[in-house]
């Protein structure tokens, strides 16, 4: 055991990206190791715009049981066998270290306080557990100084969410499906880093910050058991997929990379549909953006940019940062300065710009429906994996503060 004596609080802090599928991943051939029964292929997006903080720490002056706190409430860990799992096998490593090693603290005997913000809506469609559980897993990682790569610890992350394991690492993420079934091979890997292609550029639609009607989980039972679509999808659409996509990163080739990511959101909400009862994750303004970007194309002439539509009605509209004034001054124009978010980190291209393709180019019904549907924008891009972070959000004695206190 650790030395009763020994009041450290020892701390260590991470920031972690969102991820956006362009591939989709839905559907699990084992529910308990969230084995995928596809591959999948995501876009890590800039922590400059979307991230979550989180801050792991463990000390023998905190009470007895682990405990997380999310967005300033207490969360009931025990209760969560994924989470319960991440922990279990990162203490294991921990173990590991201190058995080699027995001057090591025993920091894996100790209770850990961790404490995470996200800085946008949870639960929103936005891949928010995907962020979390990276961060989770990458600051417990550094608290304990695990010295596993992103690629080993994405097997440990895939076990809390999914998706999460594609966010421990930046610019074009991979999640390969694997055949084992202890799911060793069912990790995540780097495509190509941000620095590959960094011009990509994403624009996020807000339609609504409200929870789901049907969660992703959920979702995916009814799917798999239910849609006479979604063999096909998972055993010949997306393997020929991945290689193409692949194929268009390693070639920054936009035009293929918007083709694919439009046909693959497309094929994995018709499985949706497909489902008995049906589920239904986009909506009228998520029919209304994927409209408007097909008219942008068209009256362009060329394919300048692409939409993605997760398990929610949020839309994710991919550009280069050349067609910025083009693409997001079009949606600017449409949904005028009263909208939120065209101003952050991203938003400097289209600070002066009031216009993009004409709007008697584009369906006005489309128009009307977005202009009215609309609650706020996000402008981001391609950017890193998980950073270490100086700002903690537990206090030397242990006490838990807000982002920016510290």
């Amino acid at each position: 055991m650790a030395d009763s004596r020994d009041k450290t609080v020892y701390r260590a802090t991470t920031t972690a990206p969102v991820n956006i599928a362009v591939i989709k991943y839905w559907g699990k051939r084992d529910a308990t190791l969230n084995l995928p029964t596809n591959s999948s292929l995501s876009v890590t997006l800039s922590q400059r715009s979307l991230r979550t903080l989180t801050t792991a720490s463990c000390s023998a002056v905190y009470p007895t049981g682990d405990t997380l706190t999310l967005n300033g409430k207490p969360q009931d860990i025990q209760s969560s066998k994924r989470t319960l799992a991440c922990l279990s096998q990162l203490r294991s490593l921990r173990q590991g270290l201190e058995s080699a090693d027995p001057s090591l603290p025993k920091l894996s005997t100790l209770p850990l306080r961790i404490v995470s913000e996200n800085n946008f809506p949870t639960a929103a469609g936005l891949a928010s557990s995907a962020a979390g559980f990276a961060a989770l897993i990458r600051a417990i990682a550094d608290l304990y100084q695990l010295p596993q790569s992103p690629r080993d610890l994405s097997r440990i992350a895939r076990q809390g969410s999914g998706s999460a394991c594609r966010s421990l690492m930046g610019g074009y993420v991979a999640w390969r499906a694997g055949t084992l079934a202890d799911g060793s091979d069912s990790i995540a890997e780097e495509i190509a880093p941000a620095s590959h292609w960094p011009e990509m550029r994403a624009m996020i639609l807000v339609v609504s910050a409200e929870k789901k009607d049907v969660p992703s989980t959920e979702g995916m039972q009814t799917t798999v058991a239910t849609s006479s679509l979604f063999a096909t999808r998972a055993q010949s659409v997306v393997p020929e997929r991945m290689a193409a996509i692949e194929t268009a990163i390693r070639n920054r080739d936009f035009p293929a990379f918007a083709e694919i990511t439009m046909r693959d959101s497309n094929s994995f909400h018709a499985t949706c549909l497909d489902s008995w009862p049906p589920i239904f994750y986009m909506n009228d303004v998520s029919r209304a953006a994927i409209r408007l970007v097909h008219d942008v194309n068209r009256a362009v002439g060329k394919t300048v940019c692409a939409y993605t539509f997760d398990a929610g009605p949020n839309a994710v509209v991919y550009y280069l940062d050349e067609v910025s004034e083009l693409v997001a001054g079009t949606f600017k124009a449409i949904l005028g300065e009263r909208t939120e978010g065209w101003d952050g980190p991203f938003g400097e291209p289209v600070k002066d710009v009031t216009k993009g393709v004409e709007l008697d180019k584009l369906d006005s019904r489309a128009v009307d429906v977005l202009k009215n549907g609309i609650s706020r924008v996000i402008l981001t891009g391609v950017g890193e994996g998980p950073i270490k972070s100086d700002e903690h959000l537990v206090n030397e004695k242990g006490d838990i503060i807000s982002a920016g206190s510290a």
